[in-house]
């Protein structure tokens, strides 16, 4: 015969047990659910996503290309893709998989939310460049279209993130990218860096790197099958053109090329003077705020005062005051050198 207060604990452990699965939206069971639900979405918009990059690069994929490119079970991206059709994103033509007309829609307002956090996260976050891509790629599944509405009037309507891709408007409305890769120019083209492509990631990281930025005027001085070698900012690149393909250039007219010879402050040596003509676009938010309060403006002289034994970082002498700042910050102002003559006629 069963112990009657053993009966009872059983039974508390088992409704116990039922009351932590099944709790009304809070209950494990309705968590798990909706976990899943949400995982569905991200899937169908990461499928999406790679879908409209594709087609905007004039290819096509198919089942096999999203398989490969995805980290998920086969099984489970035929399920997706077979969900899609259904829900008529998209369409097969040939063995290719195409966007239909809701899907393109579905698609851009994806990147929107996607390339407006990119723009928050640089403008307005301290968080590392390097850290935009991945942070976006998880938040552009979590905004709606009137969330992503309010961000872009937070941001002030921005047309592009800072890799200088267009931002979908609210109707689906994209700008081109008036500029072509830097490879695809000839020795002797100066031009204007427009546009940078984060994907794939080891190639994005490269650039990173050499430090180049947005907006920085580049100068083609050899190229060849193997390298490319150009000038910026008065500092020389070597990239091999699969890298330097995913910098895109607009070439510049005679009449948009500054006579000044534009050096990195960070390039400044001891004893030589300088102008302050600018601060990088790529120097954003609380930095460039921090910058500017200091008195790093346009027009403003400066010069090298005290510099630390490791070289990082340096003083400079700028209206009298010595400021000290690190050579991460100092590339970022641009500056014209005073040559010698200049200096003594001032």
């Amino acid at each position: 015969m069963t112990n009657p207060v053993t009966s009872l604990i059983v039974f508390g452990i088992t409704m116990l047990l039922l009351f932590i699965l099944f709790y009304p939206n809070k209950g494990i069971y309705w968590i798990v659910k909706r976990s899943f639900k949400v995982d569905s979405k991200t899937q169908i918009e990461d499928i999406l996503k790679k879908l409209y990059h594709a087609e905007d690069n004039g290819n096509y994929l198919n089942s096999n290309d999203i398989i490969n490119s995805l980290s998920m079970s086969p099984k489970k991206v035929l399920e997706t893709i077979a969900e899609m059709e259904t829900k008529e994103l998209i369409r097969f033509e040939n063995g290719d998989i195409k966007l239909n007309d809701l899907g393109m829609d579905y698609a851009l307002k994806v990147i929107r939310v996607h390339r407006l956090w990119e723009k928050y996260l640089s403008e307005k976050t301290g968080f590392d460049k390097k850290d935009w891509h991945e942070i976006a790629e998880k938040m552009e599944h979590k905004l709606d279209s009137t969330q992503a509405k309010e961000l872009a009037i937070n941001l002030g309507n921005p047309r592009f993130d800072p890799h200088g891709d267009p931002i979908p408007t609210e109707a689906g409305e994209i700008e081109p990218i008036n500029g072509k890769p830097l490879p695809s120019f000839t020795e002797g083209t100066i031009g204007r860096i427009i546009h940078i492509e984060d994907e794939p990631e080891i190639i994005y990281q490269q650039i990173l790197a050499e430090d180049l930025h947005i907006g920085s005027h580049v100068h083609i001085i050899e190229k060849n099958e193997k390298r490319i070698i150009f000038h910026s900012e008065s500092e020389e690149f070597i990239l091999a053109p699969i890298v330097a393909n995913n910098i895109t250039i607009s070439e510049l007219q005679k009449e948009e090329i500054s006579e000044k010879n534009t050096f990195r402050l960070s390039s400044l040596k001891e004893n030589e003077q300088a102008k302050i003509i600018g601060i990088s676009r790529e120097c954003r938010g609380e930095i460039r705020r921090r910058l500017l309060d200091l008195g790093f403006v346009i027009n403003t002289k400066i010069e090298v005062d005290l510099t630390s034994p490791m070289r990082n970082p340096r003083a400079y002498l700028v209206r009298d005051t010595s400021i000290a700042i690190r050579n991460e910050q100092a590339k970022f102002i641009l500056i014209e050198k005073i040559k010698n003559n200049e200096k003594s006629s001032k």
